[in-house]
């Protein structure tokens, strides 16, 4: 490994690190206000519907069937289910669907 791949990778290493830390080290998180606590604990799961559903559109050539199986998952969770639980609910009801319309 040449001497700029490691540089390169140090770089990259605190590129990632900083942003992380300065939140840590600068923000006292006890002085927040409720309402951008709520917001705050609001973030993951708005990132985490942003990365699955373009991932639940592409996920079968007929659209419809896709939607259908994104519903079923989040009926399926909305209601307490175990997560293998919502993944197999899914993925039978697509394939099901599948079989009998494709």
């Amino acid at each position: 490994m040449s001497l700029m791949m490691v540089w390169l990778i140090l770089g990259m290493a605190l590129v990632t690190y900083i942003p992380r830390m300065l939140p840590l080290v600068f923000l006292d998180t006890e002085k927040f206000p409720q309402w951008m606590k709520g917001v705050l604990q609001n973030v993951p799961y708005a990132a985490l519907g942003a990365l699955i559903f373009p991932g639940i559109l592409g996920a079968h050539d007929q659209l419809w069937i896709a939607l259908f199986g994104g519903v079923v998952a989040v009926a399926f969770a909305y209601l307490g289910a175990n997560l293998i639980v919502v993944v197999l609910a899914s993925i039978g009801f697509v394939s099901g669907l599948t079989y009998f319309f494709s």
